[in-house]
Formats: C-alpha cells, sequence, structure tokens
C-alpha cells in the first residue's frame, strides 16, 4: 500500500469494505483529518463504486443520483484508493484482508430483503423490491430473466409497503416512455417498461397514513406523472388519532395533506392509476401456477401505533406482487452478525461481547436500513472518532504484512478495478448514452463493465492511491 506523498510516519493502513455512500463517508472522515496519517483502501465487489446511489435510488430520480459527483471527491483524494472488483469473503477472506491493513471498517450494507411470511409468496409473480430495483438500475446481479417475465404479464401490480422504496417501484412501473426514456435504465429495461400493460398499481400499507414511512417529496412526485392517476379512498384518512399526530409532526402534517389532495382524484379512462391503500395486511397471494391477487385484511391501528386484523377480508388482483417490507444484512464470512446486523460499541466491532481491536462497522449493517444518504455521514463519522482514538492510543496492532493489497490480489489472478478504471467504465457509459441522446446509459453487465476497462487500458502499472493509472 502506497504512502500518500507529504506525510512522514508510516500511515495508518485501513480498508472500508463497501463503496457506497456509508463507505465514501468513512473513507472521506479519515482522509480530511491530519492527526493520524492515513492510507485507505475503498473496497468493492462491484467493478463501480456508489452502491445504492448507484444501484438503489431510482433512475428518474435524477438530482438525487447526482450525489455521486459530491461522492466522487473522495475518491479523487490523494489518501484513497478505490480497488473495485474485490469480493471479500471469495477474492480473500477477512483474516487475510486484515493481514495487510491495520484496521477494517466493514460498510457493505443490507442488501437482502423481507420476506412477507404469507402463502403463497412463492409463486411466479412474486418478486421482492429489492429484484426489481436492481433489475431497473442496471445492477450486475439482476435476474433480469425473471423480472422481465413478471413484468410482460403485468396489468394488475400490488406493491406491499409504504416505504420510499415502494413508491419508486410503483412510480417507475407507470411513468410514460417519454418520462423514462432521458434516465439512464439499460435499453432493455425501458423497452421491457414501455411494452409492460400495467393499468392499476395498489400499494398496500398494513397501518394507516399516519404511520407511513415515506417521504413528502416522494408522495408530491407521484401527483406529477405524466399518464397516471393518483388516487386515495377518502375512508382512509378518518383515523381519529390522525389530527392529534400530525399536530405534533410537521412530517405526518404534511403527508396527511397530499393525501387528503390525492383522495380528491377520479380515475380517468385510459390512463394508469396508482391506488394507495391504508389498513390492508396482505394475509396470503392466491395463484396456482403464478400468482393472480392478494387477499387482504382490514386493519385497525391503536393508541401505540400497531395493527390488528379485524377479520373483514377482500380480494386484490394482482399479475405481479412486489413485497417492500425492508432490508437485512446478509452475513460476510468470518464476520458476527445478529439480527441483521453486526454487534458493535460505538462502532468497534464486538466478537462474543468482546471489542475485536481493529474492526470497526457504520452504515446500515451498523445500524440497520434505516434513515436515508446523509445519515450515513454523521455514523461514519461516530465510527471514524473511535477509530482514530484506538490509533491514539495504541490499540491497534499495526505493521502487518508489508505486501501491497493489489499486488497480492493480482497475483493470486483476482482483477482489482482502480480509479482509472472506474473512470473508464463512467466514459463508456456517457458514450453509449450519447448514442441515444441521453447523459449516459447503465453499463449492466459485468463483462461489458470490465471490457470497458480493457478498452481503455494503458501501458504500465500505477498503484498510487487516488491517480492510479489502469492495470493491465
Amino acid at each position: 500500500m502506497a504512502q500518500p506523498s507529504g506525510t512522514g510516519p508510516r500511515p495508518l493502513r485501513v480498508a472500508v469494505v463497501g463503496a457506497g455512500p456509508a463507505g465514501i463517508y468513512a473513507a472521506e472522515a479519515l482522509a480530511a483529518q491530519d492527526d493520524v496519517p492515513v492510507a485507505v483502501d475503498l473496497i468493492d465487489r462491484l467493478p463501480t463504486p456508489f452502491g445504492l446511489v448507484r444501484h438503489g435510488i431510482a433512475p428518474d430520480h435524477r438530482k438525487m443520483r447526482a450525489l455521486r459527483e459530491t461522492l466522487h471527491h473522495t475518491l479523487d483524494h490523494e489518501r484513497v484508493r478505490f480497488v473495485g472488483n474485490v469480493e471479500v469473503g471469495l477474492d480473500l477472506s477477512i483474516a487475510e484482508l486484515r493481514r495487510h491493513v491495520d484496521a477494517v471498517v466493514y460498510t457493505y450494507g443490507a442488501a437482502g430483503d423481507r420476506a412477507l411470511g404469507v402463502p403463497g409468496e412463492e409463486l411466479p409473480g412474486s418478486l421482492a423490491a429489492t429484484d426489481v430495483v436492481a433489475w431497473y438500475c442496471g445492477h450486475p446481479d439482476a435476474d433480469r430473466a425473471r423480472v422481465e417475465e413478471a413484468v410482460a404479464r403485468a396489468r394488475d401490480v400490488v406493491v406491499v409497503g409504504v416505504g420510499n422504496v415502494a413508491l419508486d417501484v410503483a412510480r417507475v412501473l407507470v411513468r410514460s416512455p417519454a418520462e423514462l426514456d432521458p434516465t439512464e435504465m439499460p435499453q432493455h429495461v425501458l423497452d421491457a417498461l414501455a411494452a409492460a400493460p400495467v393499468e392499476r398499481v395498489t400499494v398496500l400499507g398494513r397501518r394507516g397514513p399516519a404511520q407511513a414511512t415515506f417521504t413528502t417529496q416522494e408522495l408530491r412526485e407521484l401527483g406529477h406523472l405524466a399518464d397516471a392517476t393518483v388516487l386515495v379512498d377518502p375512508a382512509d384518512l378518518t383515523d381519529p388519532g390522525d389530527d392529534a399526530l400530525a399536530a405534533g409532526d410537521r412530517h405526518v402534517a404534511r403527508n396527511l395533506a397530499v393525501l387528503h389532495e390525492y383522495a380528491a382524484h377520479t380515475a380517468e379512462p385510459g390512463r394508469p392509476v396508482v391506488r394507495l391503500r391504508f389498513h390492508a395486511r396482505p394475509v396470503r397471494l392466491l395463484g396456482t401456477d403464478r400468482v393472480t391477487g392478494v387477499e387482504v385484511e382490514r386493519t385497525t391501528v391503536d393508541a401505540d401505533g400497531r395493527a390488528t386484523g379485524t377479520g373483514e377480508l377482500d380480494v386484490v388482483p394482482a399479475d405481479l406482487v412486489v413485497r417492500s417490507v425492508g432490508y437485512r444484512g446478509h452475513p460476510l464470512p468470518g464476520l458476527p452478525l445478529d439480527g441483521g446486523t453486526v454487534p458493535h460499541r460505538a462502532g468497534r466491532v464486538l466478537r462474543e461481547g468482546e471489542i475485536s481491536p481493529g474492526e470497526y462497522v457504520a452504515g446500515w449493517i451498523k445500524r440497520g436500513p434505516t434513515g436515508v444518504v446523509g445519515t450515513n455521514k454523521h455514523d461514519a463519522r461516530e465510527t471514524v472518532a473511535s477509530l482514530l482514538a484506538d490509533a491514539a492510543t495504541e490499540r491497534l496492532h499495526t505493521g502487518g504484512d508489508p505486501d501491497d493489497l493489489v499486488r497480492a490480489l493480482q497475483a493470486r489472478g483476482a482483477q482489482p478495478v482502480l480509479l482509472a478504471d472506474w473512470r473508464a467504465i463512467d466514459a463508456a457509459e456517457v458514450a453509449l448514452g450519447a448514442t441515444r441522446g441521453r447523459d449516459r446509459t447503465t453499463l449492466h453487465e459485468r463483462a461489458a463493465l470490465l471490457a470497458a476497462v480493457r478498452a481503455a487500458a494503458v501501458p504500465g502499472v500505477a498503484l498510487d492511491r487516488g491517480t492510479a493509472d489502469s492495470t493491465p
């Protein structure tokens, strides 16, 4: 690992596992301080950085996706080196990684989906929102065939959940081709959505509108769809406690105001409909060979915000059911996991209840899938403060293997993607988008991403952080 120029003492070598917002904010917090000289390797299993900013924020949120321009400043920092296309647990173990660095910060997120836990959930036509989002964002691991088979049949769609991701899915499915064409979506996604027969999308929330977790901005965006109408049953907006909740919470008050606007809408012939339905708990998915509907139970909400079934049942027709009821963390081989998060104390990883020197955690895998992108900045700063405090008090076992991490990976046959390689991918996406009059088009296959690297390869290998030339 190269030492940043202008520093005297040997820098503290830190690996950050995960190059999404949490990882980049952790790298930024490390690189921006001068008390402890550092050299940071920002490792990601994909050849591309930015995590959910690239592969989770819906492509029609063009302003939100512009966050990556801000995040890119950290990738350019002389103390930071992007090392993509390297999967910890596959290309090298945690133990092997730790031999190359003094500390590891795990920020690999919580990309798994939560199940509904109802009969029929396994039927064809039942998908997780993570599957659909990965597909329309061009994630290399997306199950394209499975999602496109379901979307091609989807006249009636049910989305279960009332968070921002649920609204994203509903909105994307009813966007007109003219609205989606300028986005970064891969062409096959645009073609599939343009051909999809979607007429009705019903978004189900098991509790009342005051308990919905979507933001007002996301909710308002539904009202600006060019070719779809948003409907709300006025009866869903009559909970006796909502006025009191709105009086004490401006977020609730704003959401309720928008929902009351939508309650005045009426369906229009020939226009798709997005219906927001509350107090509706799915109890089973219907169908034999594939999904045909969702049996829904009416609920009431008690004073503590808990939903209770009333026994009143009805059926919502559905050719496609998308569950969006939360994310969960996956275990990384060799790292403890408890209930979907890594046990920790102020960001310090706990193994069997004791602090593990040199191991830290930040982001969703630390706190669970909560907050917005910016929440990760404060979260990462707390973790980095713990790491730097440990370095100052010599709690870290510094020294380790002097071999450079990238060279060691290359020696064992891995193909790490460095910053210049990512820039080649970025340029290839911009060039591909220009062929259709767009700012960019996402390259969705790992082979295509790596081909862009090879096409731009230049002689020589430089492994200095920040300004590294492309690897051969």
